[in-house]
C-alpha cells in the first residue's frame, strides 16, 4: 500500500571550520528563532557530534521546505562560509521530490523515495 504522506524531511550535516564549531553553534539560535515563524515547519533542531553539525528538521510538504529555505537563506550563506557540508539527504514521496530536484540541485542532495509508510 503506497503512503498518502506529503511529509519532506531535508538531513544536512556540517563540519565546522577549525576553530569556527562556536561561530557555527551561535548561528543556530537564529535559525530556530526564524524557523519557529514557519507554519510547514513540523520539527526543527541542531545536534552535535564533535565539530560536525545536524539539522534535523521536517516539513508538511516540497513547498514548505523551499519556503524554509528562503526564509533562512542569508543564515545558509553564513553557515556555509564557516562549515562544509559533507552530506544532504532529503526524504519524502516522489511527487513531493520532483518539485525540489531543480531548486536543490546547486546543493547535491541524495534523494530517499518514501514508498510505504504513515504520518499520525
Amino acid at each position: 500500500m503506497a503512503t498518502t504522506d506529503t511529509t519532506v524531511t531535508i538531513v544536512p550535516y556540517f563540519k565546522a571550520h577549525q576553530g569556527k564549531l562556536g561561530e557555527l553553534k551561535g548561528l543556530c539560535d537564529s535559525f530556530v528563532d526564524r524557523t519557529t515563524t514557519e507554519p510547514a515547519c513540523l520539527y526543527y533542531g541542531f545536534s552535535f557530534d564533535g565539530d560536525e553539525m545536524h539539522c534535523r528538521e521536517g516539513y508538511k510538504d516540497a513547498a514548505g521546505l523551499l519556503a524554509h529555505l528562503d526564509n533562512v537563506g542569508d543564515l545558509l550563506q553564513q553557515a556555509l562560509s564557516i562549515s562544509d557540508l559533507t552530506r544532504l539527504e532529503v526524504h519524502g514521496p516522489e511527487p513531493e521530490l520532483a518539485k525540489l530536484r531543480e531548486p536543490l540541485a546547486g546543493l547535491g542532495p541524495r534523494y530517499f523515495v518514501l514508498e510505504y509508510g504513515f504520518r499520525r
